[in-house]
């Protein structure tokens, strides 16, 4: 690993959740607030922040300004900052991206610019826009110092785009307990596709968008148990912190008292010891024994469909809202997980025919586009 990297804290700054002084408008950051939680974070060790063009509307790279870089000199921090290519109108615009994001933060250059969220059909605007080159070419120049890309796919088409771009300095990836050994995100596989090419990892979404924080009780209770004064939280942290090939590891914070708690976390991590892992995997056992849906991303059903449904994606979403009982959480990633939409389904019967677990899928469709198209 790149000895740069090597030095950088496992504790990264995710600024995609700060706090709002209006929750209604996503631009109204509480910046004294962000000050406050920016100081906690490098007091105690960390030095890598994570934003991006369109988070908060724009206002979390402004807010970054005001909160971090005109506050702190230039060697106490890291930030990084990402390209939705594929939200862009035009090459110049989503080429612009990164002009406007040194503007904003009052940088002269970046330490970390990612290509946000490749894979699927997405990958083809970056592809257009030529941002492969791009982002090749503003390094030369001294504007990005290292570059990479975020992706929510599976491990072939990470090991693809590794394939087809060996010189990426890093890669961003979905990881967490809950996701290791997922069928359809395959976080322990992606990681395992990283390593194989030699790509540390900035793991993103390590606590599953805050929902491993908010657990059923009977799935919280191995880890009280074990470590009764430890917050569900850190165990989501440790998990990801301990593993192999790891640049840090982003946490959304939201709150002062979380930019604490996750740094005296942090401050206080060691691996599992053997009682603990005992109580992660009973936990992880409880979560998945909640999913009702016997899918195993075969995708033998998606062959034949002729309305291209999500159905693999869609039967995981339907098992997570059980996991987690949280149908509001599960429905904000269904917008774009799922790109073909469950009520789209035409009952043609294709997909059951084709199913070695002979789920109803077809039901399963109708359920899943009343809890989360309505």
């Amino acid at each position: 690993m790149n000895p740069e990297f090597e030095s950088t804290p496992k504790l990264g700054f995710g600024c995609m959740r700060l706090p709002l002084l209006d929750p209604a408008d996503q631009t109204s950051i509480d910046v004294e607030q962000f000050k406050q939680m920016v100081d906690a974070f490098l007091e105690g060790g960390g030095t890598y922040f994570d934003t991006a063009f369109v988070y908060h509307g724009g206002a979390s790279e402004t807010a970054l300004r005001a909160a971090l870089v005109d506050r702190y000199p230039r060697d106490a921090y890291t930030v990084a900052t990402k390209c939705l290519a594929w939200a862009a109108g035009s090459k110049d615009e989503a080429q612009g991206n990164l002009a406007t994001s040194l503007e904003r933060m009052g940088l002269d250059y970046v330490d970390f610019y990612l290509l946000h969220n490749v894979g699927g059909e997405r990958t083809a605007k970056f592809d257009q826009y030529g941002m492969w080159d791009f982002v090749k070419q503003k390094k030369e120049e001294g504007l990005i110092r290292n570059w990479g890309f975020s992706m929510h796919d599976g491990p072939d088409a990470l090991d693809a785009l590794l394939t087809a771009h060996p010189d990426a300095d890093f890669v961003q990836l979905q990881v967490n307990y809950l996701d290791w050994e997922d069928p359809v995100v395959q976080a322990r596989a992606c990681m395992e596709v990283a390593a194989r090419h030699g790509k540390p990892v900035v793991v993103m979404e390590p606590a599953r968008g805050g929902r491993l924080v908010d657990l059923p009780e009977r799935v919280a209770a191995p880890f009280r148990a074990a470590a009764p004064d430890a917050g569900l939280a850190s165990w989501a942290y440790r998990f990801c912190w301990n593993l192999p090939g790891v640049l840090t590891v982003l946490s959304g914070m939201s709150t002062l008292e979380q930019a604490r708690e996750n740094v005296a976390a942090y401050r206080a991590s060691k691996p599992f010891s053997a009682e603990e892992r005992q109580a992660l995997d009973q936990a992880v056992a409880t979560l998945r024994g909640m999913a009702s849906v016997p899918c195993t991303n075969c995708r033998y059903c998606v062959k034949d469909c002729p309305q291209g449904v999500s159905i693999p994606e869609i039967m995981s979403l339907l098992n997570l809202e059980l996991m987690t009982e949280n149908r509001d959480f599960v429905k904000g990633l269904y917008q774009w997980q799922a790109p073909g939409r469950a009520s789209t389904c035409i009952a043609c019967g294709a997909c059951e025919a084709m199913c070695p677990q002979s789920i109803d899928i077809v039901h399963q469709l109708e359920v899943a586009a009343e809890h989360f198209e309505g």
